[in-house]
């Protein structure tokens, strides 16, 4: 198959991958390199490279999950708040093999739109390298991630923009 086939074939074949379809399997370490490897092949105005992606896997992934939880049950307020909501949280975090941060970084040498593009395609590089691996992934950006700046440690100029969920299927 020529190379125009075979990127057709995974851009046409990447899908969003949610936790509850993702098995117990690992990603192998130099998939996951790999799918992390080809974020830095996005294009940047002015090179920039603005994004800032963070690997959580084992005991980290776990306490991004209870952070989340924990976000959530201080945000919401009495009438919206849902046990099962709260849960799930925990769950979808359990049931990933890898959860990557996604965050910007705002160099202040381009518009900010420009860095949050650089970033999404960056994101789309690991969806098309993860769905050539077989690996199960979809970007999340719940509220809860407005919060997470303190956790994460970023700085003034950085915004997390979203969570890369990931699994083998």
């Amino acid at each position: 198959m020529e190379k125009a086939e075979v990127l057709k074939n995974i851009i046409e074949t990447r899908r969003s991958i949610f936790p509850k379809s993702y098995s117990t399997e690992e990603i192998d370490e130099e998939v996951l390199a790999e799918i992390l490897n080809s974020a830095t092949f996005a294009p940047s105005h002015k090179r920039t490279k603005p994004w800032r992606l963070k690997v959580f896997r084992g005991e980290e992934k776990n306490q991004l999950g209870a952070k989340l939880a924990e976000i959530y049950k201080q945000t919401a307020n009495s009438e919206t708040f849902l046990e099962k909501k709260y849960l799930d949280i925990s769950d979808k975090v359990s049931m990933s093999n890898a959860i990557v941060t996604i965050c910007v970084n705002f160099s202040g040498l381009v518009p900010e739109w420009e860095e949050i593009a650089a970033t999404a395609m960056s994101v789309q590089n690991m969806y098309l390298t993860a769905t050539a691996n077989e690996v199960g992934c979809y970007w999340s950006t719940p509220g809860m991630i407005n919060h997470l700046n303190n956790f994460l440690g970023l700085e003034e100029n950085q915004k997390c923009i979203g969570l890369f969920y990931l699994g083998k299927v």
